[in-house]
């Protein structure tokens, strides 16, 4: 790899028109390190709520948190990654919108042969995220039933392929009849126009008026209250995103009204932040994608030239399945 690579930056808070690609020095690892080089890198919500200052950073800060390529090298004490590996990750500290880096190895993980590197790019944000909603959050077993925003998003269609793999019904919610059918046939047990203002009352009607076992919820602010609505006594109500804004305060004894309702607030890069639970996580991912269980959707192609167009449509909810930034 060069000396340099092309990488975007923010240089302050602001919209797409903030981001910047500048060449930056690539370095050699030191300790718990490698250097990679890209192939692909992946888009996520979090990455339009850090460069808007909804995650505020310490600036000027590169973005991104996933990407895929191959091991160009290893610093001392990395031993689950050798030189020629092909690899891909989520991880902090942002910065995988770029042709190469060195980056800390824990949360690297080798990428079997048999998945790409565009599929690498981008599915360990999201795929790693349904991992730990379905596996570390709260108890599901077959036969639970889950309410699902924004099912054909990204995260979404990975969600109910895994739901379907489970033996979990999955009952979702899109923004259009389009929408709702490309969850359905991912293996939404059935998917509800989020527009209609009945959609509560909807999820009441499917479960027989009982509620759900589990409201998984990254849209935020507009959802939140029908899902706390929708969910049965003792229920988990899963906020792990904020694509309509941030979820305003509440009274806290709310939760008890409606039937003594958990809630939390996780996210993936506590879940990751051990390494052998991120490898571990990773393991059942990637044995989810090699077994056909569930397949990485990749409906939006960006070069990385166009990293702001990729942006506005994310925000602008034009997008489906996973996106990519590509460096050709």
């Amino acid at each position: 790899m060069a000396d340099t690579a092309r990488t975007v930056i923010i240089e302050e808070h602001g919209g797409p028109e903030a981001l910047k690609i500048v060449e930056r020095e690539v370095g050699e690892p030191g300790p718990g390190e490698i250097r990679i080089r890209h192939e692909a890198c992946g888009l996520n919500f979090i990455d339009c709520y850090q460069r808007s200052g909804l995650y505020p950073m310490t600036l000027p800060h590169a973005l991104g948190m996933e990407a895929a390529g191959v091991v160009e090298a290893v610093g001392e004490g990395v031993t689950h990654l050798v030189v020629g590996d092909r690899a891909a990750y989520a991880a902090a500290p942002p910065g995988a919108y770029t042709e190469g880096r060195v980056m800390p190895a824990a949360q690297v993980c080798r990428l079997p042969e048999d998945i790409s590197f565009e599929e690498g790019a981008a599915m360990m944000l999201k795929g790693l995220t349904v991992q730990y909603l379905f596996h570390r959050t709260t108890p599901l077993a077959a036969g639970d039933t889950v309410l699902f925003h924004a099912a054909a998003g990204g995260v979404g269609l990975i969600a109910c392929q895994w739901a379907k793999s489970e033996g979990i019904r999955l009952i979702g919610t899109a923004g259009s009849p389009e929408k709702c059918a490309l969850a359905e046939a991912h293996g939404a047990d059935v998917c509800i126009d989020y527009r209609d203002p009945e959609w509560p009352a909807k999820v009441r009607e499917l479960t027989g008026g009982a509620g759900v076992d589990v409201v998984m919820d990254s849209v935020g602010k507009s959802t939140f209250e029908g899902s706390l609505n929708s969910l049965k006594p003792l229920g988990m109500m899963i906020s792990f995103g904020n694509a309509s804004g941030a979820v305003e305060a509440f009274n806290l004894g709310i939760l008890g009204q409606k039937g003594s309702l958990k809630l939390t607030r996780p996210t993936l890069f506590t879940h990751i932040s051990d390494h052998a639970a991120c490898q571990e996580m990773a393991a059942m991912l990637f044995g989810k994608v090699s077994s056909g269980a569930v397949s990485i959707r990749i409906e939006q192609r960006f070069p990385l030239a166009e990293v702001a167009a990729a942006h506005r449509a994310l925000e602008a909810r034009k997008t489906t399945g996973q996106t990519i930034l590509t460096l050709g």
